[in-house]
C-alpha cells in the first residue's frame, strides 16, 4: 500500500520518525465444540472428579456457562491420559485453522491484506511445534516471504499485553503494520484425576480461543498503543505456575493470587500507568481486565474503586467464553464501549506477573 511505503520512508535529517502504532482491527474465533458448564461436569468431570461436592462446587460457582473446546472430554475420555507429544500434534492440527481465521478477520477489519503485514507475531502456552505456527501461518495466509516473525511463548494469561507492547514498538520504529495473534488450546492439557483443587479450579475455568489484532503507522481510527507497564512478585512466584510433565502441562494455581494482586495493581495502575500521563483512574473511559476468575475481577474493582459497572465486559466475557488464557484480554478489548477517553487492559500470570497498558483515540 502507498501510505504504508511512504511512512517507512519518512524521515527528518537521515533520522526515521517514530510512528503512532495504532490498532485498527481485531478479531477472535472459537473452536467448533460448545458447551455448557453443566454439561462438561455432567459428561466427564463428575466421573473425573467421582462427584466430589467440592469439586462439583467449584465449577458450579466459577462464574461460567459456557465454553469452547478444540477437544472435548465427554467424548475423547483418554484426553488425561496423551503423552505431551501426542498434545503437541493435536495442537498445530487444531491452531493452524483457528489462526488463520483471527488473523484474516482481524486484518479484513483493518483494511490490509496479508503481503501488507512488516510483522506476525504470536503468542501462546499451550502448545508449540516447529516449524513454527507463525511460520505456518504466514504461509498459509499468503505473507510476504520477507515478513519478520516473533513467537511469544509460555507467558500464560498476560501474554497479550506485553506482545502488544513489542509488536507497537516494531510499529513505532519500522513505520509498517503488524499482526499479533494470541492462540490458547487449553482443553489439551486435561490432567489425571487427583485431590489437588488447584486442579479441579484449572479444569473449571480454562477454555479455547484465538484472538487477533492489528497495529498500523499512524492511522487515524482506533486506539492508539500509548504505554506498557509491567510488576513482577517474584516472592510469590511459586504461586501461579504452568509446568510441562509427561502428560501434558499442568498449571499450579494458588488461592493466593488475588491477594498478591490486591497489593500491587493500584501502584501498577495508578502511579506507573496513569500517573506519568497526567491521568488518574477517573479519567478512564474503559478498563478491559482479564477475567481470571470472579475473586480476581472483584478485588480489581474493589482495590481501584470502580464503578459497578466498569468490569462489566469482563464478566461477560468470562460468563460467555472461560478464561481463554492470553486471547481473553483481547476478546475483552473488542467489546468495550465506544469512548473518547482513555482505555486500560490489564492481565496477570505466572511470576506472579501484572501487565497493564494504556489505549487511547489519535
Amino acid at each position: 500500500m502507498s501510505h504504508v511505503k511512504e511512512l517507512a520512508n519518512r524521515s527528518t535529517h537521515g533520522l526515521r520518525v517514530a510512528s503512532r502504532p495504532v490498532v485498527t482491527g481485531a478479531s477472535h474465533t472459537f473452536p467448533a465444540i460448545r458447551t455448557t458448564q453443566a454439561d462438561l461436569w455432567e459428561g466427564f468431570f463428575r466421573e473425573h472428579y467421582a462427584g466430589k461436592p467440592m469439586a462439583r462446587r467449584i465449577f458450579e460457582n466459577s462464574g461460567i456457562s459456557t465454553r469452547s473446546t478444540a477437544v472435548d472430554p465427554r467424548t475423547e475420555k483418554a484426553v488425561s491420559t496423551w503423552s505431551t507429544g501426542q498434545r503437541m500434534s493435536r495442537y498445530i492440527t487444531e491452531a493452524l485453522p483457528l489462526g488463520k481465521e483471527a488473523v484474516a478477520g482481524a486484518l479484513a477489519a483493518a483494511g490490509l491484506a496479508p503481503e501488507d503485514v512488516g510483522l506476525l507475531a504470536v503468542a501462546s502456552c499451550t502448545g508449540y511445534t516447529t516449524p513454527g505456527l507463525d511460520l505456518r501461518l504466514a504461509d498459509e495466509l499468503g505473507m510476504s516471504s520477507r515478513v519478520q516473525r516473533l513467537f511469544i511463548g509460555h507467558m500464560g494469561c498476560y501474554a497479550a499485553i506485553p506482545a502488544l507492547g513489542s509488536v507497537s514498538d516494531f510499529v513505532a520504529s519500522r513505520g509498517r503494520p503488524a499482526v499479533l495473534l494470541c492462540l490458547e488450546l487449553t482443553s489439551l492439557h486435561v490432567q489425571p484425576p487427583t485431590e489437588d483443587l488447584e486442579q479441579v479450579v484449572a479444569h473449571a475455568l480454562f477454555a479455547d480461543a484465538a484472538a487477533a489484532v492489528v497495529v498500523e503507522p499512524d492511522a487515524g481510527g482506533g486506539h492508539e498503543v500509548v504505554d506498557v507497564v509491567a510488576i513482577t512478585d517474584h516472592s510469590t512466584a511459586d504461586l501461579m505456575s504452568w509446568e510441562i510433565t509427561d502428560l501434558g502441562f499442568r498449571m499450579g494455581l494458588s488461592p493466593k493470587v488475588p491477594d498478591v494482586l490486591a497489593q500491587h495493581v493500584v501502584e501498577m495502575v495508578r502511579d506507573q500507568l496513569l500517573a506519568p500521563h497526567g491521568l488518574t483512574p477517573a479519567d478512564v473511559g474503559g478498563w478491559a481486565v482479564h477475567p481470571g476468575g470472579k475473586r480476581i475481577l472483584e478485588v480489581v474493582g474493589d482495590r481501584l474503586r470502580l464503578p459497578d459497572d466498569a468490569l462489566r465486559p469482563s464478566y461477560d466475557v468470562l460468563d460467555e467464553c472461560g478464561n481463554c488464557s492470553s486471547p481473553t484480554v483481547l476478546m475483552v478489548l473488542e467489546r468495550m464501549p465506544r469512548t473518547d477517553r482513555p482505555i486500560v487492559a490489564m492481565a496477570f500470570g505466572p511470576g506472579l506477573t501484572l501487565y497493564a497498558a494504556l489505549l487511547r483515540r489519535p
